[in-house]
């Protein structure tokens, strides 16, 4: 090398010297950390991931060196794979050849698997390997399996093809027909509530007749678009919450013109503060509002200086899991803007000042002793059981009404149990509260053997006993991945869905929900 260019790479060598030197930030460190929890949850991702198919298995057991795909799958375990395989393009993983290849394998496997063709509706469960339609339970005992079709998990499914078709335009055409077939319409009931409500509700879903399980609930066809003469089965239950994850096919539904905008208001935020509505173990708080034509009791529940919106249940992702692909709070920024922040607030008091579990982020999930447990913080939510936030199921919370028409005594909680707290919880609220959430992940990960590893978070973690659910879910790596991806490349995967979910914005941004702060 000749002086003169020795002497022309000191001063490089010098700023590289320095650029070292400089401590990196905690915004740093946070970004290196994410991409690298990242990384890990695609690698679990694509282990289960069937070669010949391109379906992912519902979960793996074990670990990456020696892991078992579950036998069955379903079209919301398909829509996550869209999410993951989007993210990990969009955040350098693969390229967008092999995004391409990975999803188009999988494309030509849901173009040909058994579905109910008036509606377009895919069954809930599916082989992975070879695609067919369960009517037998891989597992033991082996149980008959019903085919049903559910208004949530084809939503989950349609979120991922109009994201496909948005963002993959080598892809549009097929994702955008395959997601164009699926009517929303069917579910949507326009009296659930009564011929003077002004909109209706959305069914759980539907068996075609003959294949019902015994004692199913009929309803009349009049609730059913299709005209080809099938009839089905309803289930005995509509979508009545409003906060919970059934509400992306409601979405899908308006957006695509299959179900009235109206319907957006039909939900109930809260059921009303009124006796004949007492069952409910919180007495909510809010006032009436009319959109639409539609009245709205605009309610909220309290819980120590905040007043959300509670979820059906009380967990996490029933809240923050439609948020990672619809922009509800840039939309709506008196209604969703307002509570999901607080929401998040609230699991973060209960799990470390009320529950003292050191540990927050309660959401159904794997139970680390095994199966698939509803978890959930029970003040949160409306369902009178609810979810509860330990194994002996000992936090189901009785707050009370203190009306003296309708009076119902409090019956607070006397022990909180063995808390389980699921990583993918903390990732729902990365939006929302960045620091917190990371700080319960780099916990959970140091304090917990075998809860991270080359796969990124195990699904579950008895924060008591220390034992962890060794198993990946594909339900949850997806939400997992596209937290991540929506935090370092700017909401960039939530885009995708916005761009076709553009008719509710108007919806969202004339609602004033009845969450905030409690006045002191």
């Amino acid at each position: 090398m000749s002086r003169s260019r020795r002497l022309l790479s000191l001063p490089l060598a010098l700023l590289l010297a320095l650029a070292m030197a400089v401590p990196a930030t905690a915004a740093d460190r946070d970004q290196r950390t994410l991409e690298r929890y990242a990384a890990d949850t695609w690698r679990s991702f694509v282990a289960m991931i069937e070669p010949d198919t391109g379906l992912p298995a519902d979960n793996i057991k074990g670990s990456l060196r020696a892991f078992t795909r579950s036998g069955y799958t379903s079209p919301t375990n398909i829509g996550m794979y869209f999410w993951a395989a989007l993210a990990a393009r969009d955040l350098g993983f693969i390229s967008a050849d092999e995004a391409v290849e990975r999803i188009s394998e999988t494309l030509t496997t849901v173009e040909g698997l058994e579905r109910h063709e008036p509606s377009g509706q895919f069954f809930n469960w599916y082989s992975p390997q070879t695609g067919e339609k369960l009517t037998v339970w891989p597992e033991p005992p082996h149980d008959p399996v019903h085919p049903f079709a559910s208004s949530v998990d084809n939503g989950w499914l349609a979120s991922g093809l109009l994201m496909v078709s948005n963002a993959v335009p080598e892809l549009h055409d097929r994702a955008w027909t395959l997601a164009g077939s699926m009517n929303f319409g069917c579910y949507y009931d326009p009296l659930a509530k009564g011929p003077d409500a002004g909109a209706g509700l959305i069914r759980g879903g539907f068996w075609v007749e003959g294949e019902e399980p015994p004692g199913s609930d009929r309803f009349p066809r009049d609730f059913y678009c299709d005209e080809s003469g099938t009839d089905v089965v309803y289930t005995g239950h509509h979508y009545g919450a409003f906060n919970t994850e059934p509400r992306i096919a409601s979405y899908i539904g308006i957006a695509l013109n299959q179900i009235p905008e109206e319907h957006y208001f039909g939900g109930w935020r809260t059921f009303p503060d009124h006796c004949d509505w007492s069952w409910p173990e919180t007495r909510p708080t809010g006032e009436w509002r009319e959109y639409l034509g539609v009245d709205v009791f605009e309610g909220a529940y309290p819980y120590d200086d905040q007043l959300i919106v509670p979820t059906w249940g009380g967990s996490m992702f029933e809240a923050l899991m439609v948020p990672l692909v619809v922009p509800e709070e840039q939309w709506g920024r008196t209604s969703w803007a307002v509570t999901h922040p607080l929401y998040v607030e609230s699991q973060i008091e209960y799990g470390l000042d009320e529950a003292e579990y050191g540990y927050w982020g309660f959401s159904p999930s794997s139970n680390p002793a095994g199966g698939y447990r509803e978890y959930g913080v029970d003040v949160l939510g409306m369902d009178t059981p609810g979810y509860t936030s330990d194994v002996e199921k000992l936090t189901s919370i009785e707050s009370g009404w203190d009306d003296p028409a309708c009076f119902r005594a409090a019956q607070p909680i006397d022990d909180y149990g063995q808390g389980v707290v699921t990583p993918h919880a903390a990732f729902l609220a990365l939006d929302f509260a960045p620091d917190a959430a990371m700080e319960n992940l780099r916990n959970l990960a140091d304090d917990f053997d075998g809860a991270y590893g080359r796969g990124g978070f195990k699904d579950a973690v008895n924060v008591a006993t220390g034992q962890v659910a060794n198993r990946y879910l594909a339900l949850d790596q997806g939400m997992v991945m596209a937290a991540i991806a929506n935090e370092l490349t700017d909401d960039a995967l939530q885009s995708y869905l916005a761009v076709t979910l553009q008719p509710l914005q108007p919806l969202m941004a004339i609602e004033e929900f009845g969450a905030g702060r409690i006045a002191p």
